[in-house]
């Protein structure tokens, strides 16, 4: 149940378009801790964020942060929220400390010394422009300017796509270290290896509709996978979740219950497997 220290309660969450409906929504968001929010291209993530933040106009649901909802609290919300995407643009040929500076007068609560704190953190210059940051350093810059107005919930839309492995390292360290500072980060990716590195809770989205709200553990738990040479029998499709070609046959995800039924050897499933898989499932209904 959803309290004032719930960072992010969603109830029925619904936009509806032409030729795609996210379907009632629902989740909480807990205190402190990394939930990874999956799913394909289009699946409706940042549908999901842009509804959540008042950027689009959901046609149904509710949406409360720390217990305000954002229809009559938005101006205190936004103190609270920090949201980082990859596709985040800035005025190019601006110094950073011109951006900061317009940005700072929207935030009473604005901490120059954290800000600072940041900045050195991150290796950032505020001389330079962000046509001249790489796409990590843009993220880190971003971050940068959430957390100096005391934003304790942090809301990431695909903020490690198109990074090298390096840089993704390098930014999944730092929302570790802001889950021990003791933040709430809502972290959506495509890129599932990451999470598997921080994410403490799952939230896996198909085709508009939330199929798993789980811890991480739980979620991989829940599924194990078998490699097949040859053609699959008919007995074992009739119990996967979702099957892909091999160079030499086929791999098949089995929920934990069934795969002892099978008869062949199975193994754990990495967050990715276990997503294409169900995806696979999911496309041929």
């Amino acid at each position: 149940m959803a309290t004032n220290n719930t960072p992010l309660s969603v109830r029925g969450l619904t936009k509806i378009y032409p030729a795609f409906e996210l379907r009632d929504v629902s989740f909480d968001l807990m205190p402190g801790a990394i939930t990874g929010f999956i799913g394909r291209n289009g699946a409706g993530k940042t549908t999901t964020l842009n509804s959540l933040l008042g950027f689009i106009r959901p046609n149904g649901g509710e949406v409360r942060f720390h217990g305000l909802d954002m229809k009559t609290g938005a101006e205190e919300i936004k103190q609270k929220i920090g949201f980082v995407s990859a596709g985040m643009t800035y005025y190019t040929g601006k110094k950073l400390k011109t951006i900061t500076d317009v940005t700072r007068s929207f935030y009473p609560e604005w901490n120059n010394q954290a800000y600072q704190k940041y900045l050195a953190q991150f290796g950032l210059d505020e001389r330079k422009t962000p046509a001249s940051l790489s796409n990590g350093m843009k993220i880190k810059y971003a971050l940068a300017l959430a957390l100096s107005h005391g934003a304790d919930l942090m809301l990431l839309d695909e903020p490690t796509s198109g990074l090298d492995p390096a840089s993704r390292e390098e930014l999944i360290e730092i929302f570790l270290s802001l889950r021990d500072a003791g933040k709430t980060v809502l972290f959506s990716t495509h890129i599932t290896s990451d999470l598997d590195k921080c994410a403490d809770r799952i939230l896996f989205l198909q085709k508009g509709r939330l199929t798993a709200d789980l811890p991480l553990d739980e979620f991989r738990k829940a599924y194990l996978l078998a490699e097949v040479r040859g053609g699959l029998p008919e007995a074992v499709k009739a119990l996967s979740k979702g099957e892909c070609r091999i160079r030499d046959g086929y791999t098949a995800l089995f929920s934990a219950a069934d795969a002892e039924k099978t008869g062949l050897p199975c193994r754990a499933a990495t967050l990715d497997e276990i997503m294409v898989h169900l995806d696979k499932e999911d496309s041929a209904l």
